[in-house]
C-alpha cells in the first residue's frame, strides 16, 4: 500500500500519517479554520490528499472492513483504526498459537511418559498402565483441542 499510495503522490502518505492538511488563518490572536471559499490554490491542493487518500483506503477495503472506518472523518483516523484493529488480531493469533504449542508439548510430554512407562514396566502391569497413559493423553488431546476452538 505504502508503495502504491507514493507512486501516487507524497502528499497523499503525509495525509495518511499526519492528519488532513486544513488551512487555517489568525483571528483574535488564535488560528481558526480558514472558510472554504477563501482558500488557495495551492491550499485546495493540499487539501485534496486527504480525499484521495480516503478513496484510497476504501477502494482497497472488503465491505466488513469498510463498515469499520466508515465514520473516520480523516485518511489518518481511518489508518489508525484498521492499524490498531488488525495489530490486535494479530497479537491474539500469536498468543493462542503460543498457548497451543504449550498444550500440544503437554499432550508430547505425555505420549513420552506412556512410552517411557511401558518400555519399563512388566508384561502384567503394562495393560493398566498403558489405559492409564492412554487416558491421560486423550484428555490432554481433548483440552488442546477444545482449546484451540
Amino acid at each position: 500500500m505504502k508503495i502504491f499510495v507514493e507512486s501516487i503522490d507524497q502528499g497523499i502518505r503525509d495525509a495518511i500519517e499526519n492528519g488532513p492538511f486544513i488551512p487555517k488563518i489568525k483571528k483574535n490572536g488564535s488560528f481558526i479554520k480558514k472558510p472554504w471559499s477563501q482558500w488557495t490554490n495551492e491550499e485546495s491542493e493540499k487539501a485534496k490528499f486527504d480525499c484521495c487518500a480516503k478513496n484510497i483506503i476504501t477502494s482497497a477495503l472488503d465491505s466488513k472492513e469498510f463498515f469499520r472506518i466508515s465514520k473516520c472523518e480523516s485518511a489518518k483516523e481511518m489508518w489508525d483504526t484498521l492499524k490498531e484493529t488488525h495489530e490486535r488480531t494479530t497479537e491474539i493469533k500469536k498468543s493462542k498459537t503460543r498457548r497451543n504449542r504449550r498444550q500440544n508439548q503437554k499432550g508430547l510430554n505425555l505420549c513420552f511418559m506412556a512410552k517411557k512407562e511401558d518400555d519399563s514396566s512388566s508384561v502384567s502391569s503394562s495393560n493398566s498402565s498403558n489405559a492409564e497413559n492412554y487416558s491421560q493423553l486423550l484428555q490432554a488431546f481433548q483440552e488442546t483441542h477444545e482449546e484451540a476452538n
